[in-house]
Protein backbone atom coordinates (compact mmCIF):
# COMPACT_ATOMS: atom_id res chain seq x y z
CA UNK A 1 0.00 0.00 0.00
CA UNK A 2 1.50 3.34 -1.02
CA UNK A 3 1.66 6.34 1.25
CA UNK A 4 -0.79 8.16 -1.02
CA UNK A 5 -3.47 5.47 -0.74
CA UNK A 6 -3.25 5.55 3.05
CA UNK A 7 -4.03 9.25 3.17
CA UNK A 8 -6.24 9.93 0.16
CA UNK A 9 -9.09 7.95 -1.36
CA UNK A 10 -9.23 7.41 -5.10
CA UNK A 11 -12.07 9.03 -7.01
CA UNK A 12 -13.62 5.59 -7.45
CA UNK A 13 -13.49 5.01 -3.69
CA UNK A 14 -15.11 8.40 -3.08
CA UNK A 15 -17.87 7.51 -5.54
CA UNK A 16 -18.54 4.19 -3.81
CA UNK A 17 -18.67 5.74 -0.30
CA UNK A 18 -22.35 6.47 0.30
CA UNK A 19 -21.79 7.98 3.78
CA UNK A 20 -25.25 6.78 4.82
CA UNK A 21 -26.93 8.48 1.87
CA UNK A 22 -29.49 8.97 0.47
CA UNK A 23 -31.21 10.91 3.23
CA UNK A 24 -34.62 12.50 3.02
CA UNK A 25 -35.66 15.26 5.35
CA UNK A 26 -37.78 18.34 5.79
CA UNK A 27 -36.65 21.68 4.41
CA UNK A 28 -36.24 23.77 7.55
CA UNK A 29 -34.79 26.99 8.91
CA UNK A 30 -33.00 29.36 6.54
CA UNK A 31 -33.36 26.86 3.68
CA UNK A 32 -37.10 27.57 3.45
CA UNK A 33 -36.41 31.14 2.24
CA UNK A 34 -34.62 29.82 -0.85
CA UNK A 35 -36.31 26.45 -1.43
CA UNK A 36 -39.74 26.82 0.14
CA UNK A 37 -41.39 24.26 2.37
CA UNK A 38 -41.44 20.53 1.80
CA UNK A 39 -38.89 17.76 1.68
CA UNK A 40 -35.45 17.33 0.16
CA UNK A 41 -33.19 14.38 -0.64
CA UNK A 42 -29.44 14.37 -0.28
CA UNK A 43 -28.64 11.68 -2.86
CA UNK A 44 -25.94 9.04 -2.69
CA UNK A 45 -22.98 9.53 -5.04
CA UNK A 46 -23.77 6.30 -6.90
CA UNK A 47 -27.35 7.48 -7.57
CA UNK A 48 -26.00 10.53 -9.38
CA UNK A 49 -23.50 8.36 -11.27
CA UNK A 50 -26.28 5.94 -12.27
CA UNK A 51 -28.31 8.75 -13.84
CA UNK A 52 -25.24 10.12 -15.63
CA UNK A 53 -24.56 6.65 -17.07
CA UNK A 54 -28.05 6.56 -18.64
CA UNK A 55 -27.48 9.58 -20.90
CA UNK A 56 -27.14 8.11 -24.40
CA UNK A 57 -24.53 9.07 -26.96
CA UNK A 58 -25.54 12.24 -28.78
CA UNK A 59 -27.72 13.46 -25.89
CA UNK A 60 -26.97 15.62 -22.86
CA UNK A 61 -28.50 16.38 -19.49
CA UNK A 62 -28.01 19.10 -16.88
CA UNK A 63 -27.44 18.98 -13.15
CA UNK A 64 -30.94 20.42 -12.70
CA UNK A 65 -32.46 17.62 -14.78
CA UNK A 66 -30.61 15.08 -12.62
CA UNK A 67 -31.99 16.82 -9.54
CA UNK A 68 -35.54 16.60 -10.91
CA UNK A 69 -35.13 12.86 -11.53
CA UNK A 70 -33.73 12.32 -8.02
CA UNK A 71 -36.60 14.27 -6.45
CA UNK A 72 -39.17 12.18 -8.36
CA UNK A 73 -37.39 8.94 -7.41
CA UNK A 74 -37.51 9.81 -3.71
CA UNK A 75 -40.95 11.47 -3.77
CA UNK A 76 -39.66 14.81 -2.47
CA UNK A 77 -39.85 18.45 -3.55
CA UNK A 78 -36.18 18.77 -4.45
CA UNK A 79 -32.77 17.15 -4.49
CA UNK A 80 -29.91 19.02 -2.84
CA UNK A 81 -28.22 21.16 -5.50
CA UNK A 82 -24.88 21.27 -3.70
CA UNK A 83 -24.39 17.55 -3.16
CA UNK A 84 -25.80 16.64 -6.58
CA UNK A 85 -23.20 18.91 -8.21
CA UNK A 86 -20.40 17.58 -6.02
CA UNK A 87 -21.35 13.96 -6.74
CA UNK A 88 -21.46 14.63 -10.50
CA UNK A 89 -17.94 16.06 -10.19
CA UNK A 90 -16.79 12.98 -8.26
CA UNK A 91 -18.46 10.67 -10.83
CA UNK A 92 -16.64 12.51 -13.64
CA UNK A 93 -13.25 12.15 -11.98
CA UNK A 94 -13.92 8.51 -11.04
CA UNK A 95 -14.74 7.78 -14.70
CA UNK A 96 -11.57 9.49 -15.91
CA UNK A 97 -9.56 7.57 -13.31
CA UNK A 98 -11.12 4.27 -14.40
CA UNK A 99 -10.45 5.09 -18.06
CA UNK A 100 -6.80 5.86 -17.22
CA UNK A 101 -6.66 2.37 -15.67
CA UNK A 102 -7.77 0.89 -18.99
CA UNK A 103 -11.49 0.44 -18.34
CA UNK A 104 -13.56 0.92 -21.49
CA UNK A 105 -17.12 1.38 -20.20
CA UNK A 106 -17.09 4.44 -17.98
CA UNK A 107 -19.69 7.03 -17.03
CA UNK A 108 -20.02 9.51 -19.93
CA UNK A 109 -19.50 12.49 -17.64
CA UNK A 110 -19.08 14.96 -20.52
CA UNK A 111 -22.81 14.62 -21.28
CA UNK A 112 -23.78 16.17 -17.93
CA UNK A 113 -23.81 19.95 -18.14
CA UNK A 114 -24.25 22.79 -15.72
CA UNK A 115 -27.44 24.85 -15.59
CA UNK A 116 -28.34 26.35 -18.96
CA UNK A 117 -26.21 23.81 -20.83
CA UNK A 118 -22.87 25.26 -19.78
CA UNK A 119 -19.73 23.13 -19.82
CA UNK A 120 -18.17 22.38 -16.44
CA UNK A 121 -14.63 23.71 -15.96
CA UNK A 122 -14.21 21.47 -12.90
CA UNK A 123 -14.55 18.24 -14.89
CA UNK A 124 -11.44 16.25 -15.89
CA UNK A 125 -9.39 18.14 -18.46
CA UNK A 126 -11.49 21.27 -18.00
CA UNK A 127 -13.69 22.83 -20.63
CA UNK A 128 -11.35 21.82 -23.46
CA UNK A 129 -11.72 18.09 -22.75
CA UNK A 130 -15.49 18.26 -22.32
CA UNK A 131 -15.86 20.38 -25.47
CA UNK A 132 -13.80 17.93 -27.50
CA UNK A 133 -15.85 14.93 -26.35
CA UNK A 134 -19.16 16.72 -26.99
CA UNK A 135 -18.10 17.83 -30.47
CA UNK A 136 -17.04 14.24 -31.22
CA UNK A 137 -20.66 13.22 -30.51
CA UNK A 138 -22.02 15.87 -32.88
CA UNK A 139 -22.89 18.69 -30.48
CA UNK A 140 -22.49 22.31 -31.50
CA UNK A 141 -21.08 24.62 -28.86
CA UNK A 142 -21.83 28.28 -28.40
CA UNK A 143 -19.14 30.58 -26.98
CA UNK A 144 -19.39 31.63 -23.37
CA UNK A 145 -20.51 35.11 -22.46
CA UNK A 146 -18.67 37.13 -19.83
CA UNK A 147 -17.49 34.79 -17.09
CA UNK A 148 -19.71 31.96 -18.33
CA UNK A 149 -18.19 28.92 -20.05
CA UNK A 150 -19.31 27.72 -23.50
CA UNK A 151 -22.64 25.91 -23.69
CA UNK A 152 -24.29 23.31 -25.90
CA UNK A 153 -26.47 24.83 -28.61
CA UNK A 154 -30.14 23.94 -28.90
CA UNK A 155 -30.94 23.22 -25.25
CA UNK A 156 -34.08 24.47 -23.60
CA UNK A 157 -33.14 26.78 -20.76
CA UNK A 158 -35.21 27.07 -17.56
CA UNK A 159 -36.75 30.24 -19.02
CA UNK A 160 -38.01 28.21 -22.00
CA UNK A 161 -35.60 29.83 -24.47
CA UNK A 162 -33.34 27.81 -26.73
CA UNK A 163 -29.62 28.44 -26.53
Amino acid sequence: MSARSKTRKSWQEKLADSKGLPKVGAITGKMTRKWGEGTMVVPAPLEVDELMRKVPKGKVTTINQLREQLARKHGVNLACPITTGIFAWIAAHAAAEAQAEGKKRVTPWWRTLKTGGELNPKYPGGIEAQASLLRAEGHKLLPGKGNHPPRVAGLETPEGKRS
